[in-house]
């Protein structure tokens, strides 16, 4: 997703049950190196495939975080809320939101034309 425009750029997705890391490393999409990547802390580990991209730091065990890694944990996710907006808006559409029930063949051409609807609504004049 493009954080400026908030248009949806690439879509993935797997058969079954799947971890989006797992499915991120599997799907072997490369980012340009000046494109920065937001990740949530399921991505840790995420530096080694792509250098430019930013994760929140984990509290270590037994120990707190300090208020300057609280401080960067809190702008990332105000970065971030602009995705899950997104996300938010695309799983309006049930059969996202739900279990898909339908032939698993076509999903990938749903979740694009999907996608595609999502990113045309945003294009329309206001």
């Amino acid at each position: 997703m493009n954080q400026s425009t908030q248009e949806i750029i690439c879509t993935a997705y797997a058969k079954g049950k799947k971890h989006d890391f797992q499915l991120f490393k599997t799907s072997k999409i490369k980012f340009k190196s000046e494109i920065e990547c937001l990740a949530d802390k399921g991505y840790q580990g995420i530096k080694q495939l792509h250098a430019n991209s930013r994760t929140p730091q984990k509290k270590p065990r037994g120990r707190l975080l300090n208020s300057q890694q609280k401080q960067r944990n809190r702008q990332l996710a105000q970065q971030r809320v602009v995705g899950e907006h997104v996300n938010c808006r695309l799983k309006i559409f049930r059969i996202l939101s739900e279990r898909y029930r339908n032939r698993r063949r076509r999903f990938g051409l749903r979740f694009n034309l999907i996608a595609g609807l999502y990113n045309y609504e945003l294009n329309l004049p206001q």
